[in-house]
């Protein structure tokens, strides 16, 4: 910034537009050792958002999940340390995936700061929170919470508020130095475990950082990571799967998973966050071990659409729930069309000498490049059109 240049910005202005907790996440997740700071507007805007973020994932937590609970479950959901080994070992696969992750991120965190490498820490909490916490577990956790989304029972739904509260209680004391106003006032919206101290139990500022002893290392389970990501590559992979073939977003569809050992049962355990996040058919959506009979009769299906998540572990998706065939057909011919008297025009254009004799060879090169990319479009289209029904 210069006052020559006139391109000083008014912090009195940036906080009056984006927040004080925004400009100071952004100047201290933008610190490079030895470098100046990059600032712009539309890095405090983004970190704007995420602050909107942490404060809606908070009021899913008041004000959803927390519903069913009565004033004896409150008391007992306040923070008081971390979840140790004989707790962890009793919850599902996504719980004991998001506090493995929640852990890590309070070793990593804690030693970045430690280090004073402030602006990589900020930027592990950020993407915990968004990446991990919002958009996968508390997807998952309305799997739990309500009967619609195939609630499993009142358990599920106690060890699901008990996480989500603990995930977000931590996570809102790793980030209280980046974001000390808004997380300042979101702690006090989830319940808290009352202190000897009256002072620290009314302030975020002087409660405990998230406890780490080295005698007794916080509880992760690399093979529940391990098991869970394998779950999302799967969702992924079906997502994917729907997007290419223009599934209308609001249909679900049929989905067989083959898999073997303890994935096929972790798997099949959490079918319904699958059917949750992959918007499949609870009814027509199963999970068999390798070698099967079902699972030999999902391979032989031959309008079936493979994906291969990883090595042991296949989804089958029947292409008949995927397209409606004489649709895709009238689409994929509409394309093929389109595409064929665009071939005709840049060939065209390519074969006539006034043009290959007197571009520069740039545009001459850059021509046969496109025509080559639509030939090839047409190419799988009319793949597409063989491979139908």
């Amino acid at each position: 910034m210069s006052k020559t240049k006139g391109n000083v910005v008014d912090p009195i202005d940036t906080l009056d537009e984006y927040g004080a907790d925004s400009l100071r996440y952004s100047l201290v997740t933008g610190v490079t050792p030895g470098q100046d700071i990059p600032l712009n507007m539309e890095k405090i805007a983004a970190n704007r958002q995420f602050a909107n973020k942490l404060w809606n994932c908070c009021k899913f937590v008041t004000d959803n999940a927390l519903k069913g609970a009565d004033e004896a479950e409150l008391a007992e959901l306040g923070v008081t340390g971390p979840i140790g080994q004989a707790g962890f070992d009793t919850l599902s696969l996504p719980e004991r995936f998001i506090v493995s992750k929640c852990h890590t991120l309070v070793a990593s965190v804690t030693e970045d700061i430690e280090k004073y490498q402030l602006g990589a820490a900020g930027s592990k909490i950020y993407e915990f929170l968004w990446d991990q916490f919002a958009d996968w577990y508390i997807e998952i956790s309305k799997t739990r919470l309500y009967e619609g989304a195939g609630g499993g029972g009142e358990q599920e739904a106690k060890a699901a508020r008990r996480v989500l509260v603990y995930i977000l209680d931590t996570s809102l004391r790793l980030l209280h130095p980046y974001m000390p106003y808004v997380t300042e006032q979101l702690w006090h919206h989830i319940p808290r475990a009352p202190k000897k101290d009256d002072q620290a139990a009314h302030a975020l500022m002087l409660a405990d950082w998230p406890q780490m002893d080295d005698a007794s290392p916080l509880v992760t389970s690399d093979e529940a990571v391990s098991s869970f990501e394998t779950l999302q590559a799967l969702t992924r992979s079906i997502r994917n799967a729907r997007a290419e073939y223009n599934v209308e977003p609001g249909k679900r569809i049929s989905a067989t998973v083959v898999a073997s050992g303890v994935l096929r049962d972790e798997i099949a355990a959490e079918i319904k966050s699958l059917v949750a996040l992959a918007k499949l058919d609870p009814d027509q959506t199963f999970c068999f071990v390798t070698g099967s009979d079902e699972a030999k009769a999902a391979i032989s299906a031959e309008d079936a659409v493979q994906l291969v998540i990883q090595d042991g572990v296949v989804a089958y998706l029947p292409l008949s729930g995927l397209i409606d065939p004489e649709k895709e057909r009238l689409r994929l011919e509409r394309q093929k069309e389109k595409l064929s008297k665009e071939i005709v025009k840049l060939a065209g254009r390519l074969e006539s000498k006034g043009f290959a004799d007197k571009a520069p060879p740039a545009v001459v090169e850059k021509a046969r490049g496109e025509l080559s990319e639509l030939e090839d479009q047409a190419s799988k289209i009319e793949a597409s059109l063989a491979a139908l029904p």
